[in-house]
C-alpha cells in the first residue's frame, strides 16, 4: 500500500504574512513640565524658522507618505523633459518623483530663508486673481 501523505501544502499563517517590516516607531519623550510660554503675543506675518534648514530631500528610498498632485498635459511634458535631459546631458538617471521632492526641498528652503521675497511668495503673488478669490474656492 502507497505511504499515507498528505496532500495539503504548508504555507505560512496570517501572523506570518501581516508582520510589521518596518521598525517601530520611536516613543514620546516622557511627560515634564510645559515649557514656559510667557505672555501671550500678537500673531504677525509668520518668521522664518531660526536656522532655516538647507534644502535636502529624502532621495531614492521607500517613502510612508503620499499626496496626488494634478498638474496640466503641458507640465507634465516639461517634467518629463527635465528627467530625459537630466539623464541625456547630465547622466544622472532620476524619477519624476525624484525631481519634484528636490524641487519642492529647493522652493521650501527658499520660502524659509528669503520670507517675504521668497520666489514662492513671488510666484503665489502673480497668480492671485484680481478679484482677490482664493484657488481653493475653484474646489
Amino acid at each position: 500500500m502507497a505511504s499515507a501523505r498528505s496532500r495539503r501544502v504548508n504555507l505560512p499563517g496570517a501572523a506570518e504574512l501581516f508582520r510589521p517590516t518596518t521598525s517601530p516607531a520611536p516613543q514620546a519623550p516622557p511627560p515634564g513640565p510645559p515649557p514656559d510660554e510667557g505672555p501671550p503675543t500678537e500673531p504677525g506675518p509668520p518668521q522664518p524658522r531660526r536656522g532655516a534648514r538647507k534644502a535636502r530631500t529624502s532621495g531614492r528610498q521607500r517613502h510612508d507618505e503620499k499626496i496626488t498632485v494634478y498638474i496640466s498635459a503641458e507640465e507634465l511634458l516639461d517634467l518629463e523633459h527635465t528627467r530625459l535631459t537630466l539623464r541625456g546631458s547630465y547622466g544622472i538617471a532620476v524619477d519624476r518623483g525624484r525631481i519634484v521632492r528636490e524641487a519642492v526641498a529647493e522652493l521650501l528652503a527658499d520660502f524659509e530663508a528669503s520670507g517675504e521675497s521668497s520666489l514662492l511668495i513671488r510666484r503665489l503673488r502673480e497668480e492671485q486673481p484680481a478679484t482677490g478669490a482664493s484657488s481653493e474656492s475653484l474646489f
